[in-house]
C-alpha cells in the first residue's frame, strides 16, 4: 500500500507541491495527469527518494521515504522521463549490471524472465545502441523490474514513442498491474490513460484538482448522460418531446441536431428511444457522448502554471 499524506515541497517562496494525498493498492495503475509544471515530476522525483519533502509523509507498506530512504528504493522501479543507456553494452549485461547492484541472486534466471515479459528475449546479445526508441523504453522498464519492485514510478514513459510502440507499452504496464504491483504513471495522452489506468489524479500548480478512478473522476463533471440526437426535418417536434419528459432536459438544438441530459440508465434510454420513435419522432442517430479524461482535464484545469 502506498499511502502519501499532505505531501509537500517548496523552494523558498515558490512551492512546487502543495500538501497533496491519495493512497494506492497493489494492482493499482495510476494516472497522474497534468501540464509541464505541474508538479507531477516533483512529486515522482519525492517517492523515489531523489529529493526531501518539505512536509508531509509518504509510505510505502508502511516504510517511510523520508526516514529510510534506502529501504524505499530497494521496493520501487523508477523509470525518469530522460533515461540513462550505456553504448556499446549488451542488453544482458546491461541488465545484469543493475541486477548486480540490487544484489539479485540468480541473476541470469531473473534477466531472462524480464527480458520475457519485456518482450525482449530476441534482443538479449544486441548493444544497446542498435535498439529502437521502443526497445529502449521497454529496456529500461525490464531495468526497473529485475529486483521485483513493489512500486513503479514511470514518468511520461511514451514519449517518443510510435503509435505501435505506444500500444506495446500500454499493453506491457496493463500486464503488470495485473501481477499485483502499484504503478504511478505520468503521461500527457489522456485518451490512452483511460484505457488500462484504473485510478487517476489531475494536478495544477501543485493542487491535486481530482482523485479517484477513472469513472468517478469523469462523473464529477457529468453526473448525468448526455444524448445527441440527429433527427429528420423540422426539429421542433423532436425538441418538444424530450422537453416533455421527465426524466430529460432539453440542452442546445442546432439544425436537425439536439442535444439532451438523461437521469435513466441504459434500459430506459431504449425505452425513451422506442416512445419517440412510436410519437413519430424521425430520429437518424440518437447515442450518448460520453465524457472522457481529456473533457475532466479541460474542465478542472486553467492551463495557469506556478
Amino acid at each position: 500500500m502506498l499511502e502519501v499524506k499532505n505531501l509537500r515541497k517548496t523552494y523558498g517562496d515558490f512551492t512546487a507541491v502543495q500538501g497533496i494525498s491519495f493512497s494506492l493498492k497493489p494492482g493499482d495503475i495510476f494516472g497522474f495527469i497534468g501540464s509541464n509544471g505541474a508538479g507531477k515530476t516533483t512529486t515522482i522525483r519525492m517517492l523515489a527518494t531523489l529529493l526531501e519533502p518539505t512536509s508531509g509523509t509518504a509510505t510505502l507498506n508502511g516504510v517511510d521515504v523520508v526516514d529510510q530512504p534506502m529501504e524505499i528504493r530497494r521496493m520501487i522501479g523508477y523509470m525518469p522521463d530522460f533515461f540513462g543507456l550505456y553504448d556499446d553494452v549488451k542488453v544482458w549485461e546491461y541488465l545484469d549490471f543493475f541486477a548486480s547492484i540490487y544484489g539479485v541472486s540468480q541473476r541470469d534466471k531473473v534477466i531472462d524472465e524480464v527480458l520475457e515479459l519485456t518482450d525482449l528475449t530476441i534482443k538479449k546479445d544486441a548493444f544497446v545502441q542498435s535498439l529502437s526508441r521502443g526497445m529502449q523504453q521497454r529496456l529500461c522498464l525490464a531495468r526497473c523490474l529485475v529486483h521485483d519492485p513493489k512500486l513503479l514510478l514511470l514518468d511520461e514513459p511514451a514519449s517518443g514513442l510510435d503509435p505501435r510502440a505506444r500500444a506495446e507499452l500500454k499493453e506491457l504496464i496493463a500486464e503488470l498491474g495485473r501481477m499485483g504491483k502499484i504503478i504511478i504513471i505520468s503521461s500527457h495522452i489522456l485518451p490512452e490513460l483511460s484505457d488500462f489506468c484504473n485510478s487517476v489524479g489531475i494536478i495544477e500548480r501543485g493542487n491535486l484538482l481530482a482523485f479517484g478512478d477513472v469513472a468517478s473522476v469523469v462523473r464529477s463533471i457529468r453526473p448525468t448522460k448526455q444524448i445527441n440526437i440527429e433527427v429528420l426535418g423540422d426539429p421542433d417536434p423532436a425538441a418538444r418531446f424530450f422537453a416533455s419528459q421527465t426524466a430529460t432536459r432539453l440542452g442546445e438544438c442546432s439544425g436537425n441536431k439536439l442535444t439532451i441530459e438523461f437521469d435513466g440508465d441504459e434500459s430506459e434510454q431504449v425505452e425513451l428511444l422506442k416512445k419517440a420513435l412510436a410519437n413519430e419522432i424521425k430520429i437518424l442517430s440518437f447515442a450518448e457522448d460520453t465524457a472522457n479524461l481529456e473533457d475532466v482535464f479541460m474542465k478542472l484545469t486553467t492551463g495557469a502554471v506556478s
